[in-house]
């Protein structure tokens, strides 16, 4: 029986697939980032659908259900992408600071 949880994970699924796919569309992915977030949301979608899939997951990693594995890789996932965006952060800010210097000191000597 599919519950109302599955049926609003399935349409957020197909949603995120079509708004990569719009993000492919307007060259703001390439084929690779297109690929990955494909691969993402079908897995998401298939997960929804059949929760069942999860059971082998659930009996190893020691977890009560299927629920608990989802909540534990949704943190797992979201630290990882918050970690990922600061080192990108970072980097760019590091970047702008050298060209702000350069420009900084190119006024200074005029």
């Amino acid at each position: 029986m599919v519950l109302g949880i599955q049926i609003a994970g399935f349409l957020f699924g197909l949603f995120m697939v079509y708004y990569s796919f719009i993000n492919y569309k307007r060259r703001e992915f390439t084929v690779k980032e297109f690929s990955f977030w494909l691969f993402l949301w079908v897995l998401f979608i298939i997960v929804a659908l059949f929760p069942s899939i999860l059971d082998p997951i659930v009996k190893f990693g020691g977890f009560f259900r299927a629920l608990d594995v989802l909540i534990v890789s949704g943190f797992l996932f979201l630290i990882a992408a918050i970690f990922y965006t600061y080192t990108i952060m970072r980097k760019n800010q590091n970047k702008l600071e050298i060209v702000v210097r350069e420009i900084a000191m190119k006024n200074k000597k005029k």
